[in-house]
């Protein structure tokens, strides 16, 4: 009977402990974005474009300089927030340089669409963003909102 009661023992304290190792589950936020970007753009009365990956944006002016490819060195002056209009991050006004293939994959796919002069709105699904993971305070699945001015494409 001994040794039976410390063989549960010690499988329940393997099962446990295994339990506890797992790899936390990556979450699908793709449906929930989209009805939280679409409903952000109706209720902001925004005209915006959705691109085939998801990504929306919002073109306020064109620009007229020089357009940046996905690899380019750009300087851009943003605030970045959520859809509830909390503030997460924001640039000074001269912007902050950075190489295109050096950041999230909604700056990389939507800062080309403006061209040196240009700002805008980018509405970024989290599988653009951070993903379905917590990051920096940036809470997993978060669609995220940035205004940006593309001041100058560096190379």
């Amino acid at each position: 009977m001994k040794h039976i009661l410390t063989t549960l023992v010690a499988l329940t304290l393997f099962i446990s402990c295994s339990n506890d190792k797992q790899a936390p589950q990556k979450t699908d936020y793709t449906a929930e974005n989209e009805k939280e970007i679409t409903d952000y753009i109706a209720k902001n009365k925004l005209t915006a474009q959705r691109s085939d990956s998801g990504l929306y944006y919002v073109i306020n002016e064109p620009g007229t300089g020089t357009q940046p490819t996905a690899t380019s060195n750009v300087t851009v002056a943003y605030k970045g927030y959520y859809t509830n209009g909390n503030i997460f991050d924001q640039s000074k006004a001269e912007g902050i340089s950075f190489g295109l293939n050096q950041v999230i994959k909604g700056w990389t796919e939507g800062i080309p669409y403006f061209k040196e002069g240009g700002s805008g709105i980018l509405l970024i699904p989290s599988h653009l963003g951070y993903g379905s993971y917590d990051y920096s305070g940036i809470p997993g699945g978060s669609v995220l909102v940035f205004d940006v001015k593309l001041i100058k494409v560096n190379k």
